[in-house]
């Protein structure tokens, strides 16, 4: 059996925008020509976000490419599409969610051992301007240190 390619398609700008509070991995239902294009490295995950439609929780903003070589049956690339998860872990989020100032966010995507698609979400509360340039400050200050322990 050939080597699996590593697919991890990240959401960068989600570590900047929010403070991540709880992390939990869930499936996402796709349809076979998603599948495919996700297995060329072909999503987006900056504007994505879950909300709950009747106890279900579901992903809008995850764009995902249509696959070339799929003709009349390719999906709608920026259809909402169902997160799996258990009733406990959704009971759970569905309480977060409902606090003021927490959002559900998508972190990053990527393919488990059996090859299925997973979809890292977070519990998350924006940030300020002022924790926003406080991170951007530590950053460069690690930067600074790491660049002059190398001499």
């Amino acid at each position: 059996m050939p080597e699996q390619q590593k697919i991890h398609i990240r959401n960068k700008k989600a570590s900047f925008e929010y403070e991540f509070l709880e992390k939990y991995v869930a499936g996402i239902q796709l349809a076979g020509t998603e599948i495919k294009s996700i297995r060329e490295g072909k999503a987006n995950l900056v504007d994505a976000y879950c909300f709950f439609r009747n106890r279900e929780l579901w992903m809008q903003g995850m764009h995902i490419a249509e696959y070339c070589l799929g003709t009349c049956n390719n999906h709608d690339p920026a259809r909402e599409r169902k997160l799996l998860l258990t009733r406990r872990e959704l009971n759970k989020l569905e309480r977060k969610s409902q606090d003021k100032g927490l959002t559900i966010i998508a972190i990053q995507m990527f393919l488990n051992e059996r090859g299925y698609a997973k979809v890292e979400i977070a519990v998350a509360r924006g940030k300020k301007m002022y924790d926003k340039r406080q991170n951007i400050k530590q950053r460069d200050a690690k930067r600074e240190l790491d660049r002059l322990k190398k001499r």
